[in-house]
């Protein structure tokens, strides 16, 4: 028999216990949530608030920017044009519960010092100034191909040191300057090699998964072992791919692409960034009513998770 001492010591410990167990249970239980947004590059003719509004009744909680009504160049889009209207469209985005997450610039780094070099570059330099007047932490860059001609690695040279250089224009801001596997840059170890020369506070690196594996058909998981480091925002879609063909878009879940092995690595790797939607229809017209696609996109995500 427990000395009465004893005893109540042992019912306040078994008490703090099981309170533990049910607050570590708890905790254990809780369900990953997902960060979801969509590109505008899928909704090419809809006006910024049409675009705002559908993200908010569709529980969204952030932007890409790649262009407003067909208008590609960010800073000349009217909502962005002036301190005033930016003042006004942030509010708008506050009073949706909605933030901007990434602006998609056009900013080429595979050209060769010359003019088309800094047209590239200085349209980087914009986007950057822009993100930071709009509390935006991304802005995309395209690595992009290796020209006929041109050796393979003076390109990669070439990509490294343009994102370098975009990097120093971003410093000491909170805006980061991102690679996206895209073009002739989509091998793990292509990319690996770029991110690791170029490492820098402000560079990263955005994974389009379906860029990657329509073409190398290397593992999404196997890539995200590698590439995690530099991971700070995703592109997500799906497609029908085939040998040689052209990816066919669909909708998520409906491809054969390993989207959802890409997916489950990053949560289970704690990936806090964004799920960012990209249903090309600006490029491919003849992909269905953006307002269904990313619509299903909400809904198969949270699903997925649930």
């Amino acid at each position: 028999m427990l000395h009465p001492y004893s005893r109540r010591q042992f019912l306040q410990t078994s008490s703090l216990l099981v309170a533990g167990a049910m607050v570590t249970s708890s905790f254990i239980s809780k369900k990953y949530q997902p960060n979801l947004s969509f590109s505008s590059l899928g909704c090419p003719d809809w006006t910024f608030t049409q675009i705002v509004d559908f993200a908010a009744q569709h529980g969204y909680t952030g932007l890409e920017l790649r262009g407003i009504l067909r208008e590609m160049d960010l800073t000349k889009v009217k909502e962005f044009a002036t301190e005033q209207s930016r003042k006004e469209t942030l509010q708008l985005m506050k009073d949706k519960g909605l933030r901007f997450v990434d602006l998609g610039s056009s900013a080429t780094l595979h050209f060769a010092e010359g003019p088309e070099r800094v047209k590239n570059l200085d349209e980087g330099k914009r986007f950057i100034d822009l993100a930071q007047q709009l509390d935006c932490p991304f802005v995309r860059a395209f690595p992009n191909i290796i020209p006929k001609g041109q050796d393979k690695a003076a390109t990669i040279d070439l990509i490294t040191k343009g994102l370098l250089e975009l990097a120093e224009h971003a410093k000491g801001s909170k805006v980061s300057i991102l690679l996206e596997s895209h073009g002739d840059l989509v091998k793990i170890s292509d990319l690996e090699l770029v991110m690791k020369t170029a490492r820098h506070p402000n560079a990263g690196l955005i994974w389009d998964v379906v860029n990657m594996w329509s073409i190398t058909r290397e593992a999404p998981a196997e890539a995200y072992k590698v590439l995690k480091p530099y991971i700070r925002h995703t592109h997500i879609k799906d497609a029908k791919v085939f040998a040689g063909a052209e990816p066919k878009y669909v909708l998520l879940g409906q491809g054969n692409v390993p989207i959802f092995e890409a997916i489950g690595a990053l949560a289970k790797g704690g990936y806090q960034g964004y799920y960012s939607f990209e249903w090309e229809k600006l490029w491919h017209p003849e992909l269905g009513d953006p307002a269904l696609a990313l619509a299903d996109y909400a809904k198969v995500m949270k699903a997925h998770f649930a």
